[in-house]
């Protein structure tokens, strides 16, 4: 007698469905966007407290401040009537040494980001705005509103200091001729503007000495190489390089073989807007 073995009984198996979120849309409140202004707010406090901590900060801003001051006053008291520097503007001569203090200033500016990712700081930033980029906006807004005091301030009082050893020279003048005081806000703007491109490009490169090398062979050096080309196209273009545009700015009279103080300044924040765009683009995109 042979016996079967009814077959084990299957019990149904019921899959759960899978989650899905709710749809509900987001919607844009007034206390929603408070919040949001308020962590802008907080990251423009954060930047502030950690660029007024740093020692280098303040040594680096001094310094720049005492080289303008220092060769102005230089180029001030050894000032003759008739001699060979005549012919120069007054703010040229006056502010002579801005050309060694924008160089502090850009060491600064790549120090700002750069530095940060040398020392691993940049973590606990993105860590606290995990948005990334309202860190690198906050570091621009506070750096630039620093540089633009301290280099504002101290044109003014260079080139104060240095009438009173010009004033009873072919090269007195006063705040109130013609294009002085225009030409010593543009001083500080286009130093302000260089140091922004110096802050972009430590961000997008992340490198101390590569930002650097990058600023002085890219920004300083190539238009100079450049200019040695037997094309006038090219020497056209070259007056809305950085260094050269920031030249134009910083003068109450037209510099000859430059671009007009408009046109020289709508170029230098084109250069830093897109420094700053390349910056934010790598941050989206780049682990730290």
């Amino acid at each position: 007698m042979n016996t079967t073995t009814p077959p084990a009984a299957t019990t149904p198996t019921h899959q759960a469905p899978p989650y899905r979120l709710p749809s509900t849309p987001y919607r844009i409140t007034p206390t929603r966007i408070l919040r949001s202004e308020w962590h802008k707010l907080r990251s423009l406090r954060s930047e502030w407290h950690k660029l007024r901590s740093l020692r280098s900060t303040w040594i680096t801003l001094t310094t720049a401040a005492a080289l303008v001051l220092g060769v102005g006053l230089i180029m001030g008291g050894t000032y003759t009537s008739g001699g060979g520097d005549s012919d120069v503007d007054v703010i040229v001569l006056t502010l002579y040494g801005s050309l060694l203090g924008q160089l502090c200033v850009i060491v600064l500016g790549i120090l700002v980001t750069a530095g940060e990712y040398a020392t691993g700081m940049i973590r606990s930033s993105l860590t606290a705005v995990p948005t990334r980029l309202p860190v690198l906006w906050a570091k621009a807004a506070v750096f630039s509103a620093t540089v633009l005091t301290v280099m504002s301030t101290t044109a003014l009082t260079t080139f104060a200091a240095a009438q009173l050893f010009l004033h009873d020279t072919d090269q007195a003048a006063s705040l109130t001729d013609p294009g002085v005081l225009r030409a010593l806000a543009s001083n500080a703007v286009g130093i302000t503007l260089l140091s922004l491109i110096a802050l972009g490009l430590g961000s997008l490169l992340r490198s101390v000495p590569g930002a650097i090398g990058a600023f002085i062979g890219g920004v300083m050096i190539l238009p100079e190489v450049l200019g040695m080309l037997p094309y006038e196209t090219v020497e056209r273009a070259l007056t809305y390089f950085p260094t050269q545009a920031a030249g134009a700015l910083g003068s109450a009279t037209p510099i000859p073989g430059t671009a007009a103080p408009g046109p020289a300044l709508l170029a230098l924040c084109l250069w830093a807007a897109a420094t700053l765009a390349a910056a934010a683009l790598s941050l989206r995109h780049r682990d730290a």
